[in-house]
C-alpha cells in the first residue's frame, strides 16, 4: 500500500496531471516551483523524488521533462512514448566542410530512414521535423558531434547565432553552421576554435532548417 501523501506533494501530483492535460507534455521542476510557490527548485526536487518513491510518477533525470505518471490521465495515455512522432532521416550534413545532401522533406511515401524523438521530452512541436546524421567536427563545441543525428525544424529564415542547415547555392551544398547576417555577407561560423568560418553573400545561400536538438551517438 502506497504511503500517505502530504498536502505538498498532493499539489504538485494534481498540478502535473493538470499540466499534463492541458499541455500534452509534463512540467518542468521550474514550472512546479513557480506554479506553486515553492521555495526552491531542490524542494520540487525532493517531493518529485518522494513521489517516485511511492510508485506515483517516474523520471528521467537527463532530461527537464523527464516526468511519467504511472496512473492514467482522463481519456488520454502518460506515456512519453505516446507523445511521440516518426520523422524522416534526410541524409547526412556537415560538420565541416559543405557537401551535397537531397532536398529536404519529400513526401512521406519515398521516407527512407527514419527517427522516432519523443516531443514532450525535447520539448518540441511537431510541424515541420527532420533529422539528418552528421559528419565531422566543425560544431563539437556545440556538443554536436561526428555520427550524431540532429533535430531541425524546416525553415527558410534565421536570426544571428542560431545553428541551421544552409544550402550554398553555387554548388548545391548543405552545411550545419551558426548564421550571422553581417551587412553584405553571411559569416557560416563552426563551433571549433582550430576551424574557420565560410563566408558567403546573402543571395548565395538559402537556410533550409534549424536546430531543434540532437540525438547523441554513443558508439563511434
Amino acid at each position: 500500500m502506497k504511503n500517505t501523501l502530504s498536502v505538498r506533494q498532493q499539489r504538485i501530483l494534481q498540478y502535473v496531471r493538470d499540466f499534463m492535460q492541458e499541455n500534452g507534455r509534463p512540467p518542468t521542476v521550474r514550472n512546479i516551483q513557480t506554479a506553486l510557490n515553492i521555495s526552491s527548485t531542490s524542494v520540487v526536487d525532493y517531493n518529485l523524488k518522494q513521489l517516485e518513491e511511492r510508485g506515483e510518477l517516474e523520471r528521467d533525470p537527463n532530461t527537464s521533462r523527464g516526468i511519467r505518471l504511472l496512473s492514467p490521465l482522463p481519456g488520454r495515455s502518460n506515456s512519453m512514448r505516446d507523445n511521440s512522432l516518426t520523422i524522416p532521416i534526410m541524409g547526412a550534413i556537415a560538420a565541416g566542410e559543405p557537401i551535397e545532401v537531397p532536398d529536404l522533406i519529400p513526401d512521406p511515401e519515398t521516407w527512407g530512414d527514419t527517427v522516432e524523438v519523443s516531443l514532450a521530452m525535447m520539448d518540441l512541436k511537431p510541424e515541420g521535423l527532420f533529422a539528418l546524421r552528421v559528419k565531422g567536427h566543425s560544431m563539437v563545441d556545440a556538443l554536436i558531434a561526428d555520427g550524431d543525428l540532429v533535430i531541425m525544424r524546416s525553415q527558410s529564415t534565421a536570426n544571428n547565432g542560431e545553428t541551421v542547415a544552409v544550402l550554398i547555392k553555387r554548388d548545391r551544398s548543405t552545411t550545419l553552421k551558426r548564421f550571422y547576417h553581417e551587412g553584405r555577407r553571411v559569416r557560416l561560423q563552426p563551433a571549433n576554435v582550430t576551424m574557420q568560418p565560410i563566408f558567403e553573400n546573402p543571395e548565395d545561400i538559402e537556410v533550409q532548417g534549424k536546430l531543434v536538438g540532437v540525438i547523441r551517438q554513443l558508439s563511434r
